[in-house]
């Protein structure tokens, strides 16, 4: 239980005056959430409008059932993302199950969906790093810089670009993981 002087986070506020029905509280939750369950949707789906009926989805979801999130297993930010990473997923594989012809092998169209989904949630995780991380990232991995060209386009020492990119890909490897426990934990319970 809480101690009685602690401050609730803004998540764990905003999921009480959703469950009490405060229509501001999803307004000022779309606001700064949208654009990424939007981002995220529209790089698995490939369709800016699927992208958008989806996000108007999450949230409706989200404002019917504020009890699904738990901001004591995670941020909402993390479970707006895994919410849309799952759905966004679900509609990408009825969309290639309802394009499929009927050949014996739904492999190749499965392991289509698993590059496309783990591509959007490694993104999806790099976007949330700190600015100086992402920028890092951004720059030497999809740039394809060397540690030296990113430490003086950054203007930055060659050691600091060694260790934001070590200290990125550390935290992107320690989120994946958690995000696959996660997901094999909802997938054990359903």
């Amino acid at each position: 239980m809480a101690a009685p002087d602690r401050i609730p986070r803004w998540d764990e506020q905003l999921q009480r005056r959703l469950a009490r029905g405060e229509e501001t509280a999803l307004g000022e939750l779309y606001d700064q959430l949208a654009p990424m369950v939007h981002g995220l949707a529209g790089r698995i789906l490939a369709d800016q409008a699927a992208a958008a009926q989806l996000t108007r989805e999450v949230f409706a979801h989200l404002w019917e059932h504020p009890e699904d999130f738990d901001p004591a297993q995670e941020s909402l930010r993390s479970w707006l993302g895994a919410l849309t990473h799952r759905r966004a997923v679900e509609r990408l594989r009825a969309r290639r199950a309802a394009e499929w012809t009927g050949g014996d092998d739904a492999g190749p169209a499965e392991a289509e969906i698993r590059a496309v989904a783990t591509a959007a949630r490694v993104q999806y995780v790099v976007d949330s790093l700190p600015q100086p991380l992402r920028v890092t990232i951004a720059v030497t991995y999809y740039d394809g810089r060397t540690y030296q060209e990113t430490a003086r386009l950054l203007g930055i020492s060659e050691q600091a670009a060694k260790q934001r990119m070590r200290l990125g890909l550390a935290l992107l490897a320690t989120e994946l993981a958690d995000e696959r426990a996660r997901q094999e934990n909802r997938d054990g319970n359903r």
